[in-house]
């Protein structure tokens, strides 16, 4: 009787001992363009700012093929375009930006969008799923503008800031931080969600930026990734709950591109569109958006092993 207890203390022994040998303290390695999308996350780099990099929105593109970030938040066509071309192992885990672009001017005769048929809209890139958004959402309402085109989101801001003729494409929150400059100057700025346009005609959310998470990491450190999924909706929660203390993440941080001036941040965040939706959850809205612009996701829509599930 005695052996036979001293096995199964032996045995339960040996099996916590596997069990801690098992344990995975493993950190990830976190990469994000400046912008909105650095929001999803804002809450958890400030607590661990050696693990997190900030940097050009366009040079994000370029971290897909160094493959050496376990985490990539960027574009959702981005992540796909490179996947199908075989140019990247990382997999979606979670799409965290919703669409933070908006049509703005201080004209004072722009008075609904339909108003901006015959006249200059000035959009920010070219040959992007934002200018392919924009032109797609104003075909639903029959707009037909005339098309001119800078380099980015803060090119646009500062031609609103500076023109009065201006109608421009911008993003928050450079949105709310020029129409605050403007209104001291007794100027109304008139804005207009592309992506609330575009839902009024979907059942599917336009999906912007997403959390990637490359394939080895996946195979050596699941259950890291997946708690770190779990944080990262904690992370985009809080835009929602609380977010006085994400906008104060954002300062003390520094790094992320964004406004410093809490009012300013505390306007627009809730405007960045900012929420966690899972992999499977955010299928079919990827797909909705990839048929904007197929040839943004690389001419097809993304394969069914393009994502991560738990």
């Amino acid at each position: 009787m005695k052996k036979r207890f001293l096995i199964t203390t032996l045995g339960a022994g040996l099996l916590v001992a596997l069990a801690s040998c098992g344990s995975d303290d493993y950190k990830l390695s976190v990469v994000a363009p400046q912008g909105a999308p650095a929001v999803s996350v804002a809450s958890l780099a400030v607590n661990d700012t050696d693990s997190y990099s900030f940097i050009d929105a366009n040079n994000i593109a370029e971290q897909f093929t160094a493959n050496q970030k376990d985490i990539i938040i960027a574009p959702v066509n981005a992540g796909a375009k490179l996947y199908k071309a075989n140019k990247s192992t990382y997999k979606l885990g979670a799409v965290v930006t919703w669409g933070n672009l908006y049509f703005a001017t201080t004209r004072t005769d722009i008075l609904a969008i339909q108003d901006l048929s015959g006249k200059n809209v000035t959009l920010f890139g070219e040959n992007t799923i934002n200018s392919s958004l924009a032109k797609y959402v104003l075909d639903l309402y029959n707009v037909t503008p005339n098309y001119e085109y800078l380099g980015s989101a803060a090119n646009t801001k500062e031609l609103l800031a500076s023109d009065d003729n201006a109608i421009v494409m911008t993003a928050e929150p450079a949105l709310t931080a020029v129409t605050n400059q403007l209104k001291q100057a007794n100027k109304t700025v008139t804005s207009y969600s592309v992506t609330g346009l575009y839902n009024e005609f979907s059942t599917e959310e336009f999906t912007q930026a997403a959390l990637f998470i490359k394939a080895d990491t996946i195979d050596n450190h699941k259950s890291v990734v997946n708690e770190y999924l779990d944080k990262v909706k904690q992370s985009c929660d809080l835009v929602t709950s609380d977010v006085e203390s994400v906008a104060n993440s954002i300062i003390t941080l520094g790094n992320t591109g964004l406004p410093s001036a809490l009012p300013v941040l505390k306007t627009a965040l809730p405007k960045c569109n900012i929420k966690f939706k899972t992999a499977a959850d955010s299928k079919a809205a990827i797909e909705k958006t990839a048929n904007i612009d197929l040839k943004q996701f690389g001419g097809a829509v993304p394969s069914d092993d393009f994502y991560y599930n738990k």
